[in-house]
């Protein structure tokens, strides 16, 4: 897909080195505790804040499908900030999909209601990734407006770009759909490591680009979100996986640093490789429900990478199921988080995966009333 950008900085009115006050996110709870800082508020926000348990959402959803929804930046930058103004969360996430740059790039890809992402043809041969369209910078126009709009209502809060991993992206795109044990991809990796190569590579560019938009446009922070990883063997993801992640971040490595945009990698069942997620580039590691936040700090702390990194921010991790139990078992449990996150160099309170749709709002709104009264 070409060289790597070139430019070094972020432009003069971003939010993160903005001089204007009512739009500066730079000394925000979120970006504080990202950079290792302590905020004057414990920051939370939630993978999935935006959608389906909004009953706002579904009414402005109503009759639209949802790449649509994703491609009108009016209605993706309305649908991203309403659970900051319902939840006084201290992020919004923007409202897209991880096979969106695909579509831009116009690959055959739908998204199939009760199904999720499906190919018109899945990806498998190094004939069909040869055939794949290049993501021109011309066709993030829609991301970029639909950021400006979103960054230009929340002021001093900041957004969170994101896109998908290569190896999530990339599975989608050898099942052709949603697949419970990702066997087509990680065959790949050993049949056909050179065509695998290739697709992870078209698929890291892809996203790289996607979240770079994001970012340029005022994104402050960017998360890369791996669903899949948590499928593979830590040997599997070290050489078939986390180049191809440090390629995608590597498109805004040049815009991150201790003040630049904080990057975020998340994926699920991923305990045993979060010190090589933290490796492919990210400053803040995403922690799932099934780890807890200070063995997740113990094992980053003991294995630092080539550069000396130990132990980084940390982002998680409630377990959503808790999100529909009683309140004085999720309360006893959302403190638990916070208290076992304080290990960390920064916490960021977090779910440890997606807000399930059948969620209550007003569950959510207390859990981030609790945690704002908790000490940061």
């Amino acid at each position: 897909m070409g060289a790597m950008p070139s430019s070094t900085a972020l432009p003069a009115d971003h939010p993160l080195i903005t001089t204007d006050p009512a739009r500066s996110t730079a000394s925000s709870p979120l970006i504080t505790a990202y950079r290792g800082g302590t905020p004057s508020r414990k920051p939370v926000w939630f993978m999935r804040q935006a959608g389906r348990s909004l009953p706002e959402y579904r009414a402005l959803r109503e009759g639209t499908d949802m790449l649509e929804s994703c491609l009108r930046p009016a209605m993706a930058s309305e649908i991203t900030l309403q659970p900051v103004r319902r939840h006084d969360v201290d992020a919004a996430i923007f409202f897209s999909d991880i096979v969106i740059p695909l579509k831009l790039a116009g690959v055959d890809v739908d998204i199939v209601p009760g199904t999720g992402p499906v190919l018109g043809a899945a990806v498998r041969t190094a004939e069909d990734v040869a055939a794949l369209p290049e993501l021109t910078d011309e066709a993030l126009e829609p991301i970029r407006e639909a950021v400006r709009l979103t960054v230009a209502e929340l002021g001093s809060t900041p957004l969170i770009g994101f896109a998908g991993a290569p190896f999530t992206v990339a599975a989608y795109m050898v099942e052709g759909r949603p697949s419970r044990d990702h066997l087509g991809p990680r065959t790949m990796m050993h049949a056909d490591p050179e065509t695998w190569n290739a697709l992870a590579a078209w698929a890291a560019d892809a996203s790289g680009r996607f979240l770079r938009a994001q970012i340029e446009a005022g994104a402050s922070a960017g998360q890369l979100f791996d669903s899949w990883a948590g499928s593979l063997s830590l040997s599997d993801y070290l050489e078939y996986v986390q180049p191809h992640s440090a390629r995608a971040l590597s498109h805004v490595q040049d815009l991150s640093g201790e003040t630049g945009v904080p990057l975020v990698h998340f994926g699920t069942g991923t305990g045993e490789i979060l010190p090589a997620m933290r490796d492919a580039g990210a400053s803040v590691v995403g922690v799932d429900y099934r780890l807890p936040l200070d063995e997740a700090h113990r094992r980053l702390q003991a294995s630092p990478g080539a550069d000396g990194r130990g132990a980084v921010p940390l982002q998680g991790n409630i377990d959503p199921a808790l999100l529909s139990a009683p309140w004085e078992v999720l309360e006893a449990h959302v403190r638990e988080v916070v208290e076992t996150g304080r290990v960390a160099p920064g916490h960021v309170v977090n779910l440890g995966h997606g807000v399930p749709p059948t969620t209550d709002p007003e569950v959510l709104t207390r859990v981030v009333g609790l945690i704002h009264s908790l000490q940061p």
